[in-house]
């Protein structure tokens, strides 16, 4: 993936989960958020043979704003220096996470199963983030970021008038993103996320969108579905705090 691609993409990325606050600062991506997202709280640098250089106005930028510093950092040998100077300041990486990027044709077919598409999210939607076995003040964050990233649609699939899984997708410069996926723990495993993703395979397609990208920690069992789904890994990253 060439550099002007990596940069597409993580505009897209930060835009989708849309920060109350955004800087650029010396070619990095600064979203300033105090919720609960890495994704809209951590810094990124937009080229991977970016150096240490803008670590120390970044992680002051936070500050100056009461936020805890965090930077999105590749596991790649180009960003070694950027991670040895986060080390000598203390930080640490946690996290682990797979940046994976697919394409909409195949995740459309993923799955037949029924599943809705919304324009915009209804309180059914709102309240799997919020189910037993979740963390309710984590789901509020999601929903108030996911709700508020532009041209979204939302994805959700159950049994009869019950909702029991749901999903977004943005819609960026060139990028489609899958964010938000979740089933609530008594009803996974019987292929709501599948048909949930389909369904949003299928918008992108019809919006002339071919690739699709998204994020999923590392020890998540849902990785199995998005290798079905054709999702490759294109790099891991770690949130260093």
């Amino acid at each position: 993936m060439g550099a002007g691609e990596i940069e597409v993409l993580e505009r897209d990325t930060v835009a989708a989960v849309a920060p109350p606050e955004m800087l650029e600062i010396g070619g990095w991506l600064v979203p300033l958020d105090n919720g609960t997202i890495g994704r809209a709280k951590s810094a990124v640098p937009l080229s991977h043979d970016l150096g240490p250089e803008a670590i120390g106005e970044i992680a002051a930028a936070y500050r100056d704003r009461g936020l805890e510093p965090s930077f999105r950092i590749a596991d790649i040998r180009s960003l070694e220096a950027v991670r040895n100077e986060l080390a000598r300041l203390r930080f640490t990486p946690r996290q682990p996470t797979i940046f994976k990027t697919g394409v909409a044709a195949r995740l459309a077919v993923l799955s037949k199963a029924p599943a809705n598409v919304l324009a915009a999210p209804d309180a059914a939607w709102g309240a799997v983030f919020l189910a037993e076995g979740f963390d309710a003040a984590d789901g509020a964050h999601r929903i108030a970021a996911l709700t508020r990233s532009p041209q979204a649609i939302y994805g959700s699939a159950g049994e009869g008038q019950e909702t029991c899984a749901v999903g977004v997708m943005s819609f960026g410069a060139t990028w489609a993103g899958i964010h938000g996926m979740r089933t609530a723990p008594a009803h996974r495993g019987k292929g709501y996320a599948s048909a949930i993703l389909a369904a949003l395979g299928r918008v992108a397609e019809a919006r002339g969108f071919e690739n699709v990208f998204l994020q999923v920690e590392e020890a998540n069992p849902a990785r199995r579905i998005y290798r079905r789904a054709g999702f490759t890994p294109v790099w891991r990253y770690h949130y260093w705090r």
